[in-house]
């Protein structure tokens, strides 16, 4: 009870300061919402749920299978993970007996599609980090107006006004860049570790690649034996 009476005091110290601070106050604190809702999904998705992107343990017993030269039991591996790595695979197994330039493109392009879902929300999060100091300082400058407006026509020449409306002017400023560096961190961050998944998943599509051509039918093991073996 103790907590939740601290957080409904917290909240009701909020409203004064969204009063002082004008109508802007409203956009930066949806922008800074929304903010937090996509850095729980990424950080969900990238990093809580990586194995939905290119689990390890699977794509060892890939390789295994590739280098038996079981490549029925490949495909099968692959429809039945639904990792991120096993569709980008998938289309290049699909393949196996074409030119390795057209497995190449079908891999380039079930990469491209597939990291999407990597980047996903990252335009979102860059443009807030962007959008939301300039909200603060739109909303510090027209607060500064609204002053001076004041001052010419109340004949008002006092520092003491004068300071005291500039004080609650840059309250949006504040805002602003209280939400800004934090999304803009977690945007550089995200940003970085989409990069390196991406860049493992072009390494794996290349060791199939390599796969593929080593894999012929004379080297294959009888299709009775469900052992995956284990990686060199």
């Amino acid at each position: 009870m103790i907590h939740l009476e601290n957080f409904y005091n917290w909240l009701n110290s909020l409203f004064p300061l969204m009063e002082r601070g004008g109508w802007v106050m409203w956009p930066i604190v949806i922008l800074s919402m929304l903010a937090l809702a996509i850095i729980l999904e990424r950080t969900w998705m990238l990093l809580l749920m990586s194995s939905r992107i290119a689990p390890s343990s699977f794509l060892k017993e890939l390789m295994s299978l590739l280098d038996r030269g079981r490549l029925e039991a490949a495909v099968v591996a692959c429809r039945k993970n639904d990792s991120i790595m096993a569709r980008i695979l998938l289309s290049g197994l699909s393949l196996h007996g074409e030119p390795r330039a057209v497995i190449r493109e079908a891999l380039e392009d079930a990469g491209r599609r597939e990291s999407r879902e990597l980047e996903r929300y990252l335009g979102v999060l860059a443009a807030i980090a962007g959008v939301s100091p300039l909200l603060g300082l739109l909303g510090t400058v027209m607060g500064m107006i609204e002053i001076f407006n004041k001052i010419a026509l109340e004949h008002i020449g006092q520092f003491e006004h004068l300071a005291g409306g500039i004080y609650v002017a840059l309250y949006t400023t504040a805002a602003g860049l209280i939400v800004a560096i934090p999304a803009y961190l977690a945007f550089r961050s995200f940003s970085g570790l989409a990069e390196r998944k991406i860049q493992e998943m072009e390494d794996w599509a290349l060791e199939l690649l390599e796969r593929l051509e080593r894999a012929s039918p004379e080297n294959a093991e009888p299709a009775s034996e469900t052992g995956a073996g284990q990686p060199s």
